[in-house]
């Protein structure tokens, strides 16, 4: 259900090879959670880095919305990249595993499709 990559790079090097690498495969980043400055804000303290990147293709968003706007409960995709022993992590939840999780259908080539842009994105970037 999850796939996830590591790699030696530092957690920044990945976010930069992440961000160029979601453009090669027209995907956007949407937005960045720094769950780590959001947990020391309120006082606590994770240790580890942690970014979750939210990523789309708007193409792919929009077929699958069109057809079942209850599929936007599972998006946009979500990458994590996390520092773990020597570099970091990269890691995902399957788009076919989430669509599947809905119990939707009709859409299940797309997210197939979506699932090796995202893996290829991680590989890209590790």
């Amino acid at each position: 259900m999850i796939y996830s990559r590591h790699s030696s790079r530092s957690s920044s090097e990945v976010e930069a090879r992440l961000r160029d690498a979601a453009a090669r495969h027209q995907f956007g980043v949407l937005h960045v959670h720094d769950l780590r400055q959001t947990l020391q804000s309120k006082g606590i303290d994770l240790g580890s880095e942690c970014k979750v990147f939210d990523v789309c293709n708007p193409q792919a968003a929009t077929a699958v919305l069109t057809k079942e706007m209850r599929v936007s409960t599972v998006l946009p995709c979500r990458i994590s990249i996390f520092t773990s022993g020597e570099g970091c992590t990269l890691a995902t939840v399957k788009p076919t595993d989430l669509l599947r999780a809905t119990g939707l259908s009709g859409a299940e080539a797309l997210a197939a499709e979506i699932e090796r842009e995202v893996m290829a994105m991680i590989d890209e970037a590790a």
